[in-house]
């Protein structure tokens, strides 16, 4: 895709000059420069990762493990190998965040190592599918359990849960667009609330534990058969909880001192979640038995009523305000890939550019909001993510493959934070074998989501490709820009 420069020029007064008749203050008349500033520090860092992995997940439905894996014993095994996984996988990216010091996560790795056209296709379902339905889909949970204290014990209506979703959605896209200081405050507070939740849990397990109330424990890893084909899908659903340890690569350049802001960020938070995930689910076990938390619709929202009684209320409460947390961690970190694939030509102009007071990548934040909003209130939400969730782990795994290729294909690659080889090899054998299980379990919905994911190798000759496109509409796209330039009071970075 051809760049046509808009408002590029910088006057002495400090104003960005376009081909439009207006022109739009910006704020540094020193450097000349309206850019992205290093704002995440390492609790920043550490709120991005803790707080996008700490879903809803953990507090609803633990049983997909449970019930795949046979066995109490086997199951909190699983919990424990997918943290080390996970962790295995977050090193892998430190070492590429630390190398490669660009914004855009798997996009600018898999395009630094396999070229445009593996990261169009990339960005290209990220944008129309993956996101759009991720960000629907945990925004539900929002609405749902912020309201759930007012509805119990009675059930929810569909449309209150939707209208507030979509007032959830509004707002942490609302927040993103005006401030990146306190995108990332409110981040560290809701990843507080995250722990706070997870500590509610643990605490009052442990006290249990020490009690003496082991009889769930007793023979934890008797079963008659061990389900073979169920290990490798208890794996799949263990991998998809810890989900989220990426999202700290999406910013790199916005991260102060990122050769050791990154890894430190990355260890420290994998720990936190793992211990927290297992012991989470240790206390799950010291008030319910497999059955009785295999029988619950949110586990957590059971636990609290046996141990706390009126206090339950609090739950679904803090439930809630993790969903939030996550909405925002996601819609903060995600936005930047949509940036970086605009500035290397695979997205529209605008989606490079940024405000002109508030520094943040408006139009890259809110080009989400409408194609969430119309899943929210019309797709099948969580069919689309079952057709697409292999997309997510075919890609990571390319990701770190592409580790292993820059290693040998760019040795002279500065490398301030390496990783021993079997860790991107094992790490990438995993994700590989999640997405060719998931073939053979799952071929309908899989065979879905590959045919939604190859939609864009047409979509990239056509869009990039192809150089002679016609000058109406090259003619229409830059006018669009200029007038999305104006009402948006956006300018391109420098």
């Amino acid at each position: 895709m051809t760049r046509r420069p808009v408002a590029t020029s910088i006057s002495s007064e400090g104003y960005a000059k376009g081909d439009s008749n207006g022109t739009l203050p910006i704020v540094s008349t020193t450097t000349g420069k309206v850019e992205l500033k290093k704002k995440v520090t390492l609790l920043r860092g550490i709120s991005i990762i803790i707080g996008t992995i700490i879903g809803a997940g953990i507090f609803i439905s633990p049983k997909s493990i449970l019930q795949n894996s046979g066995s109490v014993g086997m199951s909190l095994v699983i919990w424990t190998a997918c943290g080390l996984l996970s962790l295995f996988g977050a090193l892998s990216y430190a070492e590429l965040g630390t190398c490669i010091k660009k914004s855009g996560g798997h996009y600018t790795y898999i395009l630094e190592a396999f070229g445009p056209q593996a990261a169009f296709v990339r960005v290209w379902v990220e944008l129309l599918a993956i996101r759009p339905a991720a960000t629907a889909v945990i925004s539900l949970a929002f609405g749902q359990h912020i309201l759930e204290p007012l509805f119990m014990p009675c059930g929810i209506p569909e449309l209150p849960i939707k209208i507030v979703t979509a007032i959830g959605i509004t707002s942490v896209m609302y927040l993103n667009s005006m401030s990146v200081s306190w995108t990332a405050r409110i981040q560290i507070f809701l990843t507080f609330c995250k722990l706070v939740a997870i500590g509610l849990i643990v605490i009052p397990g442990m006290i249990q534990l020490f009690k003496g109330e082991t009889q769930n424990f007793h023979n934890a890893f008797g079963v008659n058969e061990v389900p073979v084909m169920g290990l490798p899908l208890a794996f799949y659903s263990g991998m998809y909880a810890y989900a989220g340890w990426f999202y700290l690569n999406f910013v790199t350049e916005e991260v102060e001192n990122p050769e050791k802001t990154i890894p430190l960020a990355i260890c420290i938070s994998m720990g936190i979640v793992t211990v927290g995930y297992v012991l989470t689910n240790v206390a799950y076990y010291t008030v319910m038995s497999a059955e009785e938390l295999l029988a619950s619709e949110a586990v957590a929202v059971t636990f609290a009523e046996k141990l706390m009684g009126k206090f339950s209320v609090a739950v679904p409460i803090f439930v809630a305000l993790s969903c939030f947390g996550s909405m925002n961690g996601g819609v903060f970190a995600v936005s930047r890939v949509f940036y970086v694939a605009s500035r290397e030509g695979h997205l529209p102009e605008i989606l490079s550019m940024i405000h002109i007071r508030k520094h943040t990548p408006l139009p890259a934040v809110i080009v989400l909001y409408p194609v969430t909003i119309l899943m929210l209130f019309m797709g099948d939400i969580y069919s689309l993510l079952n057709f697409l969730s292999f997309v997510r782990w075919l890609f990571i795994g390319l990701v770190v493959v592409g580790l292993i290729y820059l290693r040998y294909k760019r040795p002279e690659m500065p490398r301030p934070f390496k990783v021993p080889l079997f860790i991107p090899a094992l790490f990438s054998f995993t994700c590989l074998f999640m997405v060719a299980l998931s073939l053979y379990s799952d071929p309908i919905n899989t065979g879905i989501g590959f045919a939604i994911t190859v939609t864009g190798i047409p979509a990239y000759y056509l869009f990039i490709a192809w150089g002679k496109k016609p000058q109406i509409f090259q003619k229409f796209m830059n006018s669009m820009t200029r007038t999305l330039q104006i009402i948006l009071e956006v300018v391109p970075a420098e």
